[in-house]
């Protein structure tokens, strides 16, 4: 009868000790596309666009835009790992870049709009690592993977008039989304898994 309180405390520290939510960093070119393929994810509880990878503490939109602080548009996705795996993150992830393209997604030139996976430890590196050499293997891209893989650095969210830019002014968002050829070339190197 001793065991079952002492198995019941055990079961409590192990729940209690691991993180009930995480993060995931990723930048796709234009924030504005990266934020709804994960929105509507089971187990992703927020998307938030932003900056990462760069110098400079704090920048702004026209700071970032101008390519002179070294920062990337990025979304951190906040997701409960019990109910979606970053593996699976990862997979939307590839399926809605050009992982192809250096300093450049789509329309969008400069690299502020490279492709980058910002991993928080370990775990995420390797999974990271492993998906892209599994891309690297089957050979379906034109060209080599130029996807960046490098450890997370200081976020910050973007301005309120950039989150969740696809809901609040769906039509200028379609316009630029199809304007800058994003699904055409998805579709073209993705084929029925873009977007997906």
């Amino acid at each position: 009868m001793a065991l079952r309180p002492l198995f019941a405390l055990l079961l409590w520290a192990a729940a209690s000790t691991s993180p009930a939510i995480e993060k995931a960093t990723f930048a796709g070119g234009c924030f504005w596309c990266m934020e709804g393929p994960f929105a509507s994810l089971p187990g992703v509880v927020s998307v938030t666009s932003g900056y990462t990878g760069g110098q400079k503490k704090n920048p702004t939109y026209e700071e970032v835009s101008s390519g002179s602080t070294g920062h990337a548009e990025s979304v951190q996705i906040v997701y409960d790992p019990k109910k979606i795996s970053y593996s699976d993150l990862l997979k939307v992830f590839w399926h809605n870049i050009d992982p192809t393209t250096p300093n450049r997604q789509f329309c969008d030139a400069g690299s502020q709009y490279r492709s980058a996976i910002f991993f928080h430890d370990e775990t995420q590196k390797r999974l990271a690592e492993e998906s892209k050499r599994a891309i690297e293997a089957s050979h379906k891209l034109p060209g080599p993977i130029v996807t960046q893989i490098v450890p997370a650095s200081e976020w910050t969210a973007a301005e309120e008039y950039h989150q969740h830019f696809y809901k609040k002014n769906p039509v200028r968002y379609h316009e630029y989304r199809n304007g800058c050829g994003r699904d055409a070339r998805l579709k073209q190197l993705w084929g029925p898994d873009a977007g997906h």
